[in-house]
């Protein structure tokens, strides 16, 4: 079985919890090892220019950069990720803080599902996945807010079922908010797109997405 890669980052993220019955390969993304740390979880790789955490760790799993880098230091971890064969992530300690990179890790959402990958940003309740040329299957039983997002150019063929406010095969652009707070009405729902990038933010328990992915 292929292991789910965990990276995790700055921000506080709380209870780290992983997938039960997939083996787990983490990394932590320079100052997430501090959380790591403090919840006694041993990462399998530490990367990063360690500007953030203030210090270089010791050890023989430690992938240093510089800090005048293109890369962010979860962009960094998802390439290595990637080119291990991972294609499911999963990003603590990744939303919240600094806006930019919060942004910065959205937009890394988008990298991954361009390369075939699925990535999911878990932070206070809140769940952050993206959706490329294809389809997000959501349980019933879920409440409260969905938000859908272009986030580059259009995304053509876009159809929500199962929401209080359903489209079908609708053009969403990355200029105008249509999609923001939808909500669940407690049916199985789907978000697809035929042609393009979407992300899709909800309300859910990290532990309940865990046990789906």
């Amino acid at each position: 079985m292929e292991p789910i890669c965990y990276i995790v980052g700055a921000c506080p993220p709380g209870e780290i919890r992983f997938a039960p019955g997939r083996p787990a390969f983490v990394i932590a993304a320079d100052k997430g090892l501090v959380h790591l740390e403090a919840q006694g979880i041993r990462p399998d790789l530490i990367v990063g220019d360690f500007d953030s955490l203030g210090r270089v760790p010791a050890g023989d799993n430690i992938l240093r950069h510089p800090v005048e880098k293109d890369d962010t230091d979860s962009m960094l971890a998802v390439k290595i990720a990637l080119d291990r064969g991972m294609g499911t992530i999963v990003f603590y300690g990744c939303l919240g803080g600094r806006l930019d990179h919060t942004y910065a890790n959205l937009q890394t959402l988008t990298y991954l599902a361009r390369r075939g990958g699925q990535g999911w940003l878990l932070g206070d309740g809140t769940v952050v996945t993206a959706v490329e040329n294809g389809r997000l299957d959501l349980p019933a039983g879920l409440r409260g807010a969905v938000s859908v997002f272009c986030p580059d150019g259009q995304a053509l063929g876009v159809t929500l079922r199962g929401l209080h406010y359903p489209l079908e095969d609708y053009t969403l652009t990355s200029g105008f908010p249509l999609g923001v707070s939808n909500q669940f009405t407690g049916q199985a729902a789907s978000v697809s797109v035929r042609e393009g990038t979407l992300l899709v933010m909800w309300d859910e328990a990290r532990e309940d997405v865990l046990k789906r992915i």
